[in-house]
């Protein structure tokens, strides 16, 4: 039996932050790296599961206002994924918009003056979404006159 590696998504000074509707019920963990964002392994949200069937339990990720949440289909993540997988991030922003204007992705690397962009074309959606090391990365969030953030952990690599 192989086992799990739980990494959470940066260290802040106050308290973790609650997603609004996540369910009281998900069980999370914070990694030793301290990261903020929780990694849910409950239920979606109703507003977030549209083509999940039944009661969809993904590892997923709200960002701190609560309005996108990031659905991670590569978990954990990783800055090497040597087993030929990639790091599937589902965006599913709660505001919904008609909007095709880019998910922009500002993601700085904690403690650090690494910062990168990303870009998801067309707004939330599925995404790759690879970062150049591993460690806590706080995501700054913008689309469609929308903002967000959300800590994501990368792990070095995988095997």
């Amino acid at each position: 039996m192989g086992s799990v590696l739980l990494l959470t998504a940066c260290t802040t000074d106050g308290p973790l932050a609650t997603a609004v509707d996540a369910p009281a019920s998900t069980t999370a963990a914070t990694a030793a790296t301290g990261c903020g964002s929780r990694i849910e392994t409950g239920s979606l949200p109703d507003w977030a599961d549209t083509g999940f069937r039944g009661d969809a339990r993904v590892p997923h990720v709200f960002g701190a206002k609560g309005d996108i949440v990031a659905v991670l289909f590569a978990h954990p993540l990783a800055q090497v994924r040597q087993d030929g997988s990639n790091n599937k991030i589902l965006w599913v922003s709660r505001p919904t918009s008609t909007s095709r204007e880019a998910l922009a992705i500002t993601a700085t690397l904690d403690g650090t003056d690494t910062r990168v962009t990303r870009e998801v074309a067309g707004g939330p959606g599925p995404s790759i979404i690879d970062l150049p090391r591993a460690g806590c990365w706080h995501l700054e969030l913008r689309w469609a006159g929308h903002t967000d953030t959300m800590d994501l952990v990368y792990a070095d690599r995988l095997p």
